[in-house]
């Protein structure tokens, strides 16, 4: 497996988002869904990373967005289905820390699903150090979100 940087552009891409886009307003009400669509994953703020194998097959993707004051944000982690229980997502994770840490970045941030949809993605966090903690960068209190951060 591959994690590199990559097109949010690309048709497999493209597809793989529109995917998680599809999920994430199935499972929470619109005023809570966060996700970014492929064109605002190819802004000059956002580094965006995809794993492939070694037949340039698309496993997964994730994204940070820079923030204000040495912070960035966690968008658009998502594995495809076929490539699920592979350790795509945390491929794809240690490669964002690498990249934020590599950045000087001083903390990740991410927002996420409260519904049980999103438990194993907290669990995924939670293993890689992120810790609970309140809204952040224009993020409100939210039933059904949970905010979670890594200190670089």
């Amino acid at each position: 497996m591959r994690v590199a940087p990559d097109d949010p552009l690309r048709p497999d891409v493209r597809a793989l988002l529109h995917e998680h886009l599809a999920d994430m307003r199935r499972t929470s009400p619109p005023e809570s869904v966060h996700a970014l669509d492929p064109e605002a994953l190819a802004a000059s703020d956002v580094v965006f990373v995809t794993a492939r194998d070694g037949d340039g097959v698309l496993l997964g993707c994730g994204a940070l967005k820079a923030l204000p004051a040495g912070d960035a944000e966690v968008k658009s982690m998502r594995t495809a289905l076929a490539a699920r229980g592979r350790g795509v997502a945390a491929a794809v994770l240690a490669e964002l820390v690498a990249v934020a840490r590599a950045r000087g970045e001083r903390r990740l941030l991410l927002e996420t699903g409260s519904e049980p949809f999103f438990d194993a993605a907290v669990r995924l966090y939670e293993r890689h150090g992120f810790v609970p903690t309140g809204p952040f960068a224009g993020y409100t209190a939210d039933p059904h979100s949970r905010y979670l951060a890594l200190d670089l």
